[in-house]
């Protein structure tokens, strides 16, 4: 299909959907770091700057996609809902279909806006394509269905043709296979700035990588590799855990510092769940009617996945892993050694582990304490030197 792209970020919905087929014809970015991304990476495809003064979308859209801002959504952000400043620009969604009929919508976000003041984001979402005439489904995804990375986020599917969403989003329903891990056989990732309430403990894999600060400080999770060591992965290795190439976002430090790159990095949409995406829609299979659910009448928050048939709202019964690509274990994959996870950055999360209460897998705070302890010793000997 041709596509329109709205909040494109550095490209990761298109270039998903670019790999099953469907050309990039136009997208809208207002970040200039990640508008050299897309100039280098998508040459020739026209890049507008600022949804709030697109008059309209080009003619012949068939598909529109549209990674709106998550800022005011996310549970790390200022969860201030879809009235927020900036995840309020999805209104800007409407107004230009308004202008001009696409039969396909995409739209991706944060599985918190499911339950966020009740749900109350996926009710606008959804009422606002109902009073258009489209038909939805959603699916919350998870990217360690693909790759190293145990990141979900909703996918939005609205149609106004033949095109049945339900027909492309729930395809496929995989558990999480049992993978038995020690500290010594695989690498485990976790969120070093954590340790209180929490670490974002991932065997053979890293928690959610995030977007760093406003100000452009990085903050990568750490991994705990087999022989001991701890380090924060390279940004290269970064790229490839979103399924991107490795220095995707190097056009960004023409226009900006280095490190907005993690931003960038953070912010997008992991690749091969876009690919996957993009081959549903180009062959979506018949849904099965038997995974409805009744609609909750009484909720705290959305189902993670659900569909509007035209009449009515329905639940559906499926889980977030499509597929389980096999893989090469998470220590093989990091084709670089990323940086060791500094003193004080070491001490710090330490102090807070041994402060809380959180149950810690065989050996793993001996682990910090070791690299701790290592990280010392370069440090007083290069300080000798």
């Amino acid at each position: 299909m041709r596509t329109a792209s709205l909040f494109t970020g550095i490209g990761g919905l298109e270039l998903g959907l670019a790999r099953a087929g469907h050309e990039t014809a136009f997208t809208c970015e207002i970040w200039e770091p990640a508008r050299a991304v897309l100039a280098a990476r998508f040459p020739g495809v026209p890049v507008h700057q600022d949804v709030t003064t697109l008059e309209g979308l080009p003619t012949g859209t068939e598909l529109l996609t549209a990674g709106f801002p998550c800022q005011d959504l996310s549970q790390a952000g200022r969860t201030l809902g879809i009235g927020g400043s900036r995840s309020g620009l999805v209104g800007h969604v409407f107004r230009l279909l308004d202008r001009t009929g696409v039969p396909v919508v995409v739209l991706e976000n944060v599985s918190f806006m499911l339950s966020l003041d009740q749900g109350a984001a996926m009710h606008h979402l959804a009422s606002a394509f109902e009073d258009r005439g489209y038909r939805w489904a959603y699916r919350t995804i998870n990217s360690q269905a693909f790759l190293h990375q145990r990141r979900e986020r909703v996918f939005f599917v609205a149609t106004k043709n033949d095109l049945d969403p339900a027909d492309v989003l729930f395809e496929g329903d995989v558990a999480m296979p049992s993978t038995v891990t020690s500290l010594r056989s695989h690498a485990h990732g976790f969120y070093w700035t954590e340790g209180t309430r929490g670490l974002g403990w991932a065997p053979d894999a890293v928690p959610t990588l995030k977007n760093g600060s406003t100000v452009g400080i990085p903050s990568p999770p750490a991994i705990l590799r087999t022989n001991g060591t701890i380090v924060k992965p390279d940004l290269r290795d970064a790229e490839r855990l979103q399924g991107f190439p490795a220095d995707w976002t190097k056009p960004a430090e023409e226009v900006a510092r280095a490190t907005l790159r993690w931003s960038l990095v953070g912010n997008a949409v992991s690749v091969l769940v876009a690919a996957w995406l993009g081959e549903r829609l180009r062959t979506p299979r018949l849904y099965d009617a038997g995974r409805d659910l009744p609609w909750p009448s009484h909720r705290k928050s959305w189902p993670r996945a659900a569909r509007f048939d035209g009449r009515c709202r329905h639940a559906v019964g499926i889980g977030s892993l499509p597929v389980f690509l096999d893989r090469e274990p998470l220590e093989k994959f990091l084709e670089h050694p990323g940086t060791p996870l500094s003193v004080r950055g070491t001490a710090g999360f330490l102090g807070r582990a041994e402060a809380s209460s959180l149950r810690f897998a065989p050996g793993f705070l001996e682990a910090v304490r070791s690299h701790l302890a290592a990280q010392r010793g370069e440090r007083g000997a290069a300080l000798a030197a």
